[in-house]
């Protein structure tokens, strides 16, 4: 005989079937109405419903829709077009921006537009620039040579004489660039023809011009150094064609470095999880007074679509660059002092060498300011002018806002003494141009340098006991100089080299002379094992060499 507690809980479990299956029952029935199918049902009179009215009312317009209405006139639609031969543009140079983060286990290459992706790479930071951005769909095959290709990005207005800034890499590998208004009518098929002012690679800005007759509308451009982490944000711009598309949210960061070393030393962005997707670079991230604080530059992808990470080059840095770029040498002119040296080091090396902030100087071009003002390689510059130096960005800012010809009072330490110096500020590229120049030179008459010379690495014999224990003969990797071939395949100091093109690298005479057969043009395949982690197997990292 069953208890009552057990009565009792049958019949609620029967009861909730009971209501389970009604449920079931009304939406089934509701199904059968919403799509018109009946059976043997007489269909309902509907005489006593009420038709529907749109209230007329409206919304007062918050801060987004008075700061679109304002600034969309000025956003423009870039589109370009690369001619057959060239798009493909296999011998030219890599984009060096935002590769994915150098990873022996499985490295990320940004050149894709030759090859298949090899993986996602460290930081899923892919080849935005020419595809997610520059492109309206990721070439996944690698184009077609005999085909005019077509890509999109965005722009603004910043002087009504028809003045635009933009990405450079939205316009780097165009023939043609056309520009198209809020205003121009839309059986305007790509808009009006621009020409380059001049572009900034190391920024990844660039100002282009169209011609026009009357004043045209401008963006403000605000300070990006007021900026706070959590103010609301606004951007504009074509992402996927859509002109005009208006995406808002809030700072999320500020003062991110998303490229290591040389490479992203100017690159220090404005992170917003604003929606940003491919077109939209090359448009504006603006505050809510209405004026421009970044330019639309990057996204963290896995999917090549929006995932809630966008970074946007900041205005201030905008507008120095700019003023530059519409000069008379239509270039940036930055300072340097000639030296090298490594970021974020651990804290070991600051305990070792005595000092907690300052800069250690991995390298000296030879003849260059600092050398002509007695700096060395382990020295630690501790301040500019009598202020003290922070870090490695914090001297980059410094002495790159210089103009060449200044001088400077440098402090620094060597040997736990603190010492000064005076030394004359150097155009930065003149200043490495001749470094590369002497290296190449010298690589002229003494091939057993090629490996420094052509691919920027310093390699050593792999010892025997290594080379026992690994099974693989190799030359290691001691040194890789920023912004050489080598260091934007991803190598990196520790790696060892088994083969390059096939050919076996076990000492540094068969490197060597691998090496010196290197020529301009020519595809370089490296074959690297990690000794850290032997297990993973030979990797492949490879490119053009220029």
């Amino acid at each position: 005989m069953k208890s009552l507690f057990e009565r009792l809980r049958t019949r609620r479990l029967a009861s909730m079937f009971v209501l389970l299956g009604t449920l079931s029952l009304a939406i089934v029935a509701g199904s059968f109405a919403a799509h018109g199918v009946r059976g043997q049902e007489k269909q309902s009179s509907s005489s006593d419903a009420t038709p529907l009215k749109v209230v007329d009312s409206s919304v007062a317009p918050n801060e987004f829709v008075k700061i679109a209405k304002e600034v969309g006139p000025a956003v423009v639609n870039i589109n370009t077009q690369t001619l057959p031969k060239q798009s493909l543009n296999k011998g030219g140079k890599r984009n060096p921006h935002l590769r994915a983060q150098p990873n022996p286990q499985s490295p990320g290459d940004d050149d894709q537009e030759d090859d298949q992706q090899q993986g996602q790479g460290q930081g899923n930071f892919q080849d935005f620039f020419n595809k997610f951005f520059g492109g309206q769909v990721p070439d996944q095959d690698g184009g077609d040579d005999s085909q005019v290709r077509e890509s999109l990005g965005s722009g603004f207005i910043v002087d009504s004489k028809g003045y635009i800034i933009t990405n450079n890499h939205v316009i780097e590998k165009a023939d043609k660039i056309y520009v198209k208004l809020s205003t121009d009518p839309d059986t305007t098929e790509l808009g009006r023809p621009a020409h380059i002012i001049g572009v900034d690679k190391a920024t990844d800005l660039a100002v282009i011009k169209i011609d026009t007759s009357s004043p045209l509308p401008t963006v403000k451009l605000g300070n990006s150094d007021t900026a706070q982490v959590g103010d609301w944000v606004e951007a504009i711009g074509s992402p996927f064609a859509l002109s005009q598309t208006v995406t808002a949210g809030i700072i999320s960061a500020k003062h991110r470095t998303i490229e290591p070393g040389a490479s992203g030393q100017f690159q220090h962005f404005i992170q917003t999880d604003a929606a940003i997707n491919p077109g939209n670079s090359g448009g504006p991230l603006l505050n809510m007074n209405g004026e421009v604080i970044g330019v639309n530059t990057a996204i963290y992808t896995q999917s090549a679509g929006y995932q809630g990470i966008g970074f946007a080059m900041p205005s201030n840095t905008v507008v120095e660059v700019y003023n530059d770029l519409i000069s008379s040498s239509h270039k940036v002119t930055r300072g340097s002092i000639g030296i090298r040296f490594n970021q974020g080091l651990p804290g070991a090396v600051n305990r070792v060498y005595g000092f907690k902030t300052g800069v250690l100087v991995q390298q000296v071009v030879h003849g260059g300011p600092a050398d002509k003002a007695g700096l060395k390689g382990g020295d630690i510059i501790t301040s500019v002018d009598g202020r003290s130096i922070k870090d490695g960005d914090d001297l980059v800012n410094e002495i790159t806002s210089r103009r060449p010809g200044s001088s400077i009072r440098l402090g620094y330490q060597r040997d736990g003494k603190q010492m000064d110096t005076t030394a004359t500020i150097g155009d930065l590229d003149h200043v490495f141009a001749e470094q590369d120049n002497q290296q190449a030179d010298a690589g002229t008459d003494n091939q057993g340098d090629a490996g420094e010379t052509k691919l920027g690495l310093v390699v050593r014999q792999e010892s025997d006991s290594t080379a026992a224990k690994l099974k693989v003969p190799g030359v290691v990797i001691q040194s890789v100089r920023s912004g050489s071939f080598g260091d934007l395949q991803g190598l990196e100091p520790g790696l060892i080299i088994t083969r390059i093109n096939k050919q076996p690298t076990g000492t540094k005479d068969q490197f060597d002379a691998v090496v010196g057969k290197l020529k301009t043009g020519d595809d370089v395949v490296f074959e690297i094992l990690d000794p850290r982690r032997p297990d993973n197997g030979i990797n492949y990292l490879g490119g053009t060499l220029e």
